[in-house]
């Protein structure tokens, strides 16, 4: 564009804006209401691979080869100048001891994988994993290892008699060095290397080593875990793990990296174990706490609900400790008796199960060395009692088309405030209002919110009208704005902060939302393993070997390091407003009746203020294609000359970062002077903006 073009331009935007007149925002710092210090926090499920392939540390897929029935999925067998083959053994005759050199470990641990070297030849022949996508490898890193083999199996006969003790027929094999290595796929490069010295059973062994990697390699995650022989035989395997470091150390725990990345949003508090992971496809689907407690031995495992099998090496004690290392306050959900499909429980004595297994669930969160389940708690490496104030009965419970979900809430409730009459329940039927005919009034209740930017920023005033005497306290206990993939746009992000800009303005009665889902893994279906993702518009993204921020998670960070503790009112003066684009109303005219339809503008400028005893904090989202310069005026309160400003912002709404660049759009924190009781801002289009202001002492 040539200068002349440009100063037309120019000239254009500042009559624009003459006509328009000044907008002018007119900050009252000596009125507003208390912001909730528990407004934002966490939202997690197993969706996208958030936990195994994700944040649990994990690098062996299907380490107890139950992830597919009759395939060692993850699986392969090495044959570097042997032959050999791999076969799942399914479980043992129930009636043989355990103690008998049964396949099966325990009555968790039932499916082994055989490996048989029928033929050396000079090299060497065993198993392959490859991990979730890939197993990361960094320099001078050391690996856990551990594996439970054995060298033999019994053949068990009954004689005539049903009472009689099963006779064995032993297949033996010698002892021998078991190598264990890091290594490229193709097997031609060695990262890093460890051998057991095998000696031969019919018994189940556990062994456990450290790898180190050398120090001039680069970062790869094309790589596998091998544990191979030199010698003929047949080899039995189960619970086969791999770790490398974890965030503060704790065994059995989580990725470095994604953890900094969300200690760094300083939430206040997680949901978990979240939404439809909570309920699973069928009632005996629901997360299993009990059989996620204790040793990774006694963990079976169980069926998710996004088409893959949990492991539960994230169990409930790791949820509350992850909660513990970034310094959140847990908020349970307890399964409430209805699953995905349908199958429910309707309220009444059949239910009283399900209210016992919550209150023990409970019992093991907060209760005392001298309960059964604080006990086990202790027993589990924690004597201290976690931070409990709501709990959540059930998911999405308006899916539930029996409409039971009243009677088992009340009933619930009920139960819950007999024995802990300080936790308050939050009710998971969303659009509460007060005509509804329930028999109990909910304390909190959870609504979901997942919509287009443009319809997000309509919404943005939504709490703005709730009648503070008769609606609930509101938990956004699931939201985010759908567009991008598989991590959201800038786009996304602007419709993210301008909804944001409504709960924090209305804090007093939202007191707690959550972004979902948290997770992804990038990847793409390839190398025998299918895509990793099964929804879009993710915060956080991954691979094996990098992890990544989308626009909508320094959104996120931006509005949780820059909160203060007391809402400021704001009025706004000649608001610009903003038509939707094409791609907002397209096939308006076929829109469905009963549908929303957008409406014909909306302000193209979000905004809310916070302060505490030091600062103000103003927020400005401009979502328009033009700057904006807006007048800034504060009533009650003097500031500093000086302040300090972070900007998120693009070049274009499809703007968005990826795992292989992940900084495009990134906040640009710089100093800013001129700052009094009035100045004036010019915001750059598509943009979010924080204002850092000092007061005066």
């Amino acid at each position: 564009m040539t200068k002349k073009l440009l100063f037309l331009s120019a000239l254009c935007l500042s009559a624009f804006s003459n006509m328009q007149g000044q907008t002018r925002l007119n900050l009252d710092l000596t009125k507003g209401v208390k912001v909730s210090p528990k407004l934002y926090g966490l939202m997690t499920e197993e969706i996208n691979h958030s936990y195994d392939g994700g944040l649990y540390a994990e690098l062996i897929r299907n380490r107890v080869f139950k992830d597919n029935p009759g395939q060692p999925e993850g699986w392969s067998v090495v044959e570097d100048g042997a032959k050999a083959s791999i076969q799942l053994i399914g479980a043992d005759p129930a009636n043989v001891p355990f103690d008998q050199g049964r396949n099966a470990i325990n009555s968790a641990l039932t499916t082994c994988l055989k490996l048989t070297i029928n033929e050396v030849n000079g090299g060497r022949a065993g198993i392959a994993n490859t991990g979730f996508w890939g197993i990361p490898v960094t320099p001078s890193t050391t690996y856990r290892c551990s594996f439970y083999i054995k060298t033999g199996t019994a053949n068990f006969s009954r004689g005539n008699r049903p009472e009689a003790t099963p006779a064995t027929t032993v297949t033996e094999n010698g002892p021998g060095i078991i190598n264990v290595s890091l290594e490229s796929t193709d097997g031609k490069t060695v990262y890093a290397k460890g051998s057991i010295n095998l000696v031969k059973s019919i018994f189940w062994k556990k062994h456990e080593l450290t790898i180190t990697t050398t120090t001039n390699i680069k970062p790869t995650a094309d790589a596998r875990f091998v544990i191979s022989s030199n010698r003929t035989g047949t080899y039995y395997f189960n619970l086969v793990s791999l770790f490398p470091p974890t965030y503060k150390n704790r065994p059995n725990g989580n990725r470095i990296d994604v953890m900094q990345m969300m200690a760094d949003m300083k939430p206040a508090f997680l949901r978990f174990p979240g939404g439809n992971f909570l309920e699973g496809p069928d009632l005996g689907d629901a997360f299993p706490w009990k059989t996620t407690l204790g040793p990774l031995e006694q963990r079976p495992g169980h069926t998710g609900s996004w088409g893959y099998r949990a492991s539960d090496g994230m169990g409930l004690l790791e949820f509350l400790e992850w909660c513990e290392d970034l310094k959140m306050e847990p908020l349970l959900a307890v399964y409430a008796g209805y699953s995905l499909r349908g199958d429910h429980v309707d309220a009444g004595p059949l239910l009283e199960p399900y209210i016992k297994d919550a209150l023990d669930e409970i019992e093991y969160c907060i209760g005392d060395t001298k309960t059964y389940w604080g006990a086990k708690r202790a027993a589990d490496g924690h004597p201290a009692p976690f931070k409990l104030t709501d709990i959540e009965i059930g998911n999405e419970d308006w899916f539930d088309r029996s409409h039971t979900y009243d009677g088992r809430f009340k009933q619930f409730q009920a139960a819950i405030k007999a024995k802990y009459p300080q936790l308050r329940c939050i009710s998971t039927i969303e659009d509460y209002k007060p005509d509804r005919v329930v028999s109990v009034k909910p304390e909190m209740v959870d609504e979901h919110y997942y919509q287009s930017a443009w319809e997000m920023e309509e919404d943005a005033a939504k709490y703005d009208s709730y009648n503070r005497k008769t609606s609930p306290k509101i938990f956004v206990g699931e939201w985010a704005t759908r567009e991008g993939a598989p991590t959201t746009n800038l786009n996304a992000a602007l419709g993210d902060a301008a909804w944001m800009t409504g709960m924090e303005r209305n804090s007093d009665l939202v007191e707690r939302s959550c972004y979902a889902p948290l997770f992804v893994n990038v990847n793409q279906a390839g190398n025998g393993q299918p895509k990793a993702w099964q929804w879009d518009s993710d915060l956080i993204g991954y691979t094996a070997l990098k992890a990544y921020g989308s626009p909508s998670y320094y959104v996120q960070k931006m509005f949780s390091n820059y909160l203060g503790n007391k809402v400021v009112p704001i009025t706004a003066e000649n608001a610009p407003l903003r038509k939707p684009a094409v791609k907002d109303t397209a096939g308006l005219s076929k829109w469905p009746t009963n549908a929303r339809r957008p409406k014909a503008e909306r302000p193209a400028l979000f905004y809310v203020c916070t302060q505490d005893e030091k600062n103000i904090y103003l927020k400005i989202i401009n979502t328009d294609d033009m700057a904006r310069e807006v007048e800034i005026n504060l009533k009650g309160g003097d500031i500093m000359a000086g302040g300090t400003l972070i900007v998120l912002k693009g070049d274009k709404p499809e703007d968005t970062n990826t795992i292989d660049e992940p900084t495009k759009i990134v906040p640009v924190t710089s100093a800013i002077t001129g700052l009094g009781r009035s100045f004036r801002r010019t915001f750059e289009p598509y943009s979010v903006n924080v204002i850092k202001l000092t007061k005066r002492k």
